[in-house]
This record gives structure tokens, sequence and C-alpha cells, in this order.
């Protein structure tokens, strides 16, 4: 019988019986659990936290960013994913680009269409039970009154200051004294933010993408030179879309498809299940270095196949068949890391994610985000809407399946799991974190089903991240060849990884990427749930 590990949590285990809440900010977790508690579904505590993100985590996402939902009925067992995702612009062409020189990390010239908000309604109309109106008011009043500087906000503000200082409103409202990040415990108040979400909830998704809000959102990203006009917000469609599916060791892992690279999870995963994992140990240089090694190869595929299912159709019953995975993994090398680079051309990216399982046991799993942190630093003229970079992900190569065209869809390194077993559902799980997202989301995975740890300590355990040379998301998305890990795996395991030839960098305990949120259902109905120290995860059960 294999010993697993026994982990100490830096936090308690959160359980309910009833209903659970996982997100990257308290003031939103809570918002999701007053909803459940009033008899409201996951689908209504799902609206209540990403509209109460969009407010106290500007520097993650908010109503002029994108976002996935993927809902989970516990009636059909059935998933539905809605895509909130935004196209690019009509004038924003390849010729435009590359006239210009390069596609800016941020200011006017990097915003998309955003879709968070057209997600949003298209996912509570078809299953919410509590009215839309009643849903944004713990956003509202967070807006209105406002939300305390943290230390992770403290940090994005003074990572991206010139970013915020570069338009006059953002700097207003999102830094402190002359243009200083804020201290910690000061007031961050977003009354434009309060009345334009007053108007979304009275009006509905419509007063966002068309007439005088619409008017207002061109008017001012146009002023500072931005491509969006009132058409391209006017055609912005959310879409309903099914689940891609593979089996990991019996489980069923359910992910957000094309346009986002959700498959490239389960593709490490099969690949994963090749070997005997467990008997590796947790932590071990055995076990970093098979899963890395899975990353690399699952990340040529994805940089071959991940692209807008409109335009390119990726052979995901290829990617994703049994023989493919076993192909793969007999190119792994136990002892030596391979180097392979995606492209032969380091840019940060932020989002936040969230996950709701309410009485009934429906659950969402849901991810959002402005990309960058504080996205464009553009805010949308009088509004308050903070404006995405999400054309930064947009490559201009000819012939690549991500070339940017008007009116197609992004790729996406966001993604939304949920995992059933026998039939059940049995966890939903993820991460912000650009590239890393697959990564983080096959470490926790791997922890919970091969090592049997809770959801906290799979959170919490030593977690690496790979850079292949041309796989960041952002353009010109070149990265360095190295192996990002944190303190804790231990001197002799990271002694091991370099003898094996990864180039290890060190980063301090809990100092690692990504901000993992999860929520287990044990199989007499307890749902126990977990949060990332790393930001500011915060999980709460009733």
């Amino acid at each position: 019988m294999t010993s697993f590990p026994k982990v100490r949590n830096h936090r308690p285990l959160i359980m309910g019986r009833r209903g659970a809440v996982a997100a990257n900010h308290p003031v939103a977790t809570q918002a999701g659990l007053d909803i459940l508690r009033a008899g409201g579904n996951a689908v209504d505590a799902t609206l209540a936290t990403a509209l109460a993100l969009a407010v106290v985590e500007p520097h993650m996402s908010g109503l002029g960013g994108d976002g996935f939902y993927h809902v989970y009925d516990a009636r059909t067992g059935q998933s539905r994913i809605y895509n909130g995702t935004g196209a690019a612009p009509q004038a924003a062409t390849v010729e435009y680009y590359r006239k210009v020189g390069r596609i800016p990390i941020d200011g006017p010239l990097s915003v998309s269409i955003p879709g968070l908000v057209a997600g949003l309604s298209m996912m509570h109309a078809r299953q919410g039970t509590k009215t839309w109106e009643y849903c944004f008011g713990p956003a509202i009043d967070a807006a209105r009154s406002g939300f305390a500087v943290t230390h992770t906000y403290r940090h994005f503000a003074a990572e991206t200051q010139a970013r915020l200082k570069a338009d006059r409103t953002g700097t207003r409202i999102f830094l402190g004294e002359g243009g200083a990040p804020p201290a910690i415990g000061d007031i961050i108040v977003q009354p434009e933010l309060a009345a334009t979400l007053e108007a979304i909830a009275k009006g509905g998704a419509e007063v966002f993408y068309h007439g005088p809000m619409a008017e207002r959102i061109v008017k001012g990203l146009g002023q500072v030179g931005g491509l969006l006009t009132a058409a391209d917000l006017a055609s912005c469609q959310a879409e309903e879309v099914m689940p891609v599916v593979a089996t990991y060791r019996g489980y069923e892992v359910r992910q957000t498809p094309p346009n986002s690279m959700g498959f490239a999870l389960l593709e490490e995963l099969r690949i994963a299940e090749c070997f005997n994992l467990a008997a590796m140990g947790w932590g071990s240089a055995d076990l970093v270095h098979t899963l890395v090694e899975a990353k690399k190869l699952a990340f040529l595929d994805r940089e071959r196949h991940a692209a807008d299912p409109r335009a390119y159709t990726a052979p995901l019953d290829h990617l994703l068949a049994p023989s493919h995975a076993a192909s793969l993994a007999a190119k792994i090398d136990p002892l030596k890391a391979a180097y392979l680079p995606v492209s032969s051309s380091v840019a940060e990216c932020d989002t936040t994610y969230f996950c709701v399982v309410d009485e009934s046991g429906n659950a969402v799993s849901a991810i959002q985000s402005l990309n960058s942190a504080f996205g464009s630093g553009v805010m949308a003229g009088d509004t308050g809407i903070l404006l995405n970079n999400r054309m930064a992900y947009w490559h201009l190569e000819d012939g690549h399946p991500n070339q940017l065209a008007p009116g197609k869809r992004v790729r996406h390194t966001m993604n939304a799991p949920v995992i059933l077993k026998g039939g059940k559902l049995w966890c939903v799980v993820g991460t912000p974190g650009a590239d890393k997202q697959v990564q983080v989301n096959l470490q926790v995975l791997v922890g919970m089903i091969d090592f049997d740890l809770d959801p906290q300590a799979a959170v919490e355990a030593a977690r690496w991240a790979s850079n292949q040379p041309g796989d960041e998301a952002n353009y010109p998305h070149i990265s360095e060849d190295s192996l990002i890990l944190e303190r804790g795996f231990g001197e002799s395991v990271i002694a091991e990884l370099r003898r094996r030839g990864h180039k290890v960098k060190i980063v301090g305990d809990l100092e690692g990427p990504c901000s993992v949120e999860a929520i287990r259902v044990y199989s007499n109905g307890t749902r126990v749930a977990g949060s990332d120290p790393r930001r500011d995860g915060w999980a709460a059960a009733y």
C-alpha cells in the first residue's frame, strides 16, 4: 500500500454541508455566500461573486474584460460553458499592427472587445433563479462604499504604477497621493463604476453594448487613440458551448474548449497517466521532472492547435487519445530535461478564478480577466470601467492558428475545469496565471487524485512553473528556458533537478505563480474548500 504524505496546512479546511464559495478576495467570497444563504443557486452566486471581483480586484478582472463560466447541473449531470470572450475590433488588422511595429502590452491599442458582461448575462438568463438586479447588490455597495487596500493590491499597483499613471482617471481612482501606490488599509472608492453597475443592473447587458453607455465607452477610448467602435461593441455575442472531456485514472475531467487552451491540461493529464506517479513520492525530483516534461510536450500541441474554433478546428480527438499520450510519454527521458522551444520567437498576465457549489450540488468553475495587471490601464471615459489589454495575446505571423483577424476571438489561457468521479461532482478547481494555469492545475489535481491531498494541502503545496522559449501568452511571445521552483521543495530535490538539466530559478515559500481556489465534494456531501494564501484567496462554506 502506498504511503501518502501528511501535509500540514497553513490555513484550516473550510467545510460545510449546504454550500461553498472560494474566490480571490474575501469581499467577493462573502457576496457569493450571501446569495447562497438567501436561496440563490450556484449561478446566482457566481454572478454576484464575478461582479464583486470586478470591483475589489480591478488589477485582475472587470467589466472591461472577458470570462469563461463552466456550469455543472446536478440534476442532469451535464455541463455548459458560457464563453464571454470578445473578438478583435474590425480595425484591428495584421497590417495595421505591422505598421505600428508591434502589438503594445498596454494603452489604447491593446484593447479588445469586452465579453464578460455578455457571458454573465447569457449564463444568468439561462440558469439563474434570483433576479439579475438583485445579484448586483454587493458589487454596487463595494464600488460606492469602497474596499480596503490589501498587500496584494498594493503589490500590483506598485508593479504597474506607470501604466496607471498614464490615465488621469485611473491615477485618481487606483493610486494614492501624488500617484504613489496606496497604503495598506486605504479605501478605494469607485462612484462612476457604481453608477455604471446600477445602470446595467436595471437595464441588462444591452445597456453595456448599445446606446448611451456604449457611446461613452467608445468615445472615451477614441479620445486616446483606441480602435473600438460602437459597431464592435454591438457585435459582441456570448456563446454557450459544451466541454471537452478526458479521463484521468477513472476521473472525468471536463474543460473549457477552444478558444480556451483548456485541452492542454487534459493532454498533460493523459501523458502523466502513463506513469506511476504515486510510487515516485510527493514532492520528489522524479515527480516534478515527469510533470514538467509532460507540460513541455503538451505545450507544443497547444501552440499548434489552440485558436478560435470558428477559424481553425483543433484535432482534439487525436490530441486526447491514449495512443497520442503514450507516444509523447515515450519521449520523456527520466534523467534528462528536454529543450523544447515552442517557436523561434515575458510578459505578465493576471486573472482571477473562483468556484461555487450550492445546496443542490450545482457548481460553477469560473475565470475572468483583464489580461495583465490593471489591463490596458485605460479607463472607458467617465464610466468607471477599466479596459482590458487582450489584444496582446494575438500573433502576427502568417499561418499561425492564433493569427490576428478582425472579428476573431483570440486564444485564451483561461480555463475552468470541473471534475467528476463515478458520474458525480468531485471537484471544481482553477487558478489565474496565464500559461502557468494549466501547469498549476495539473499539480493540484495530481496532489488530490494521486496522493489524496485535501484541497487546502494541494493548494498550499510547493509548486513549480516551467517556461519554454516562445510559450508566453503576450506579444511578442518570447520567453526564457527555465524552471521556477518554490524553496519548499528542499535542497536535495532542487539539486537533483539541476543535475538533470533543468535551468532552475528559486523563489521563496508561497511566492510561486498563480492563486488556486478549489472546492471538493466528499462522498457524504460535505463541501470542502481550499484557498491560496499566495494572494487574497478566501474560502467560505455553510
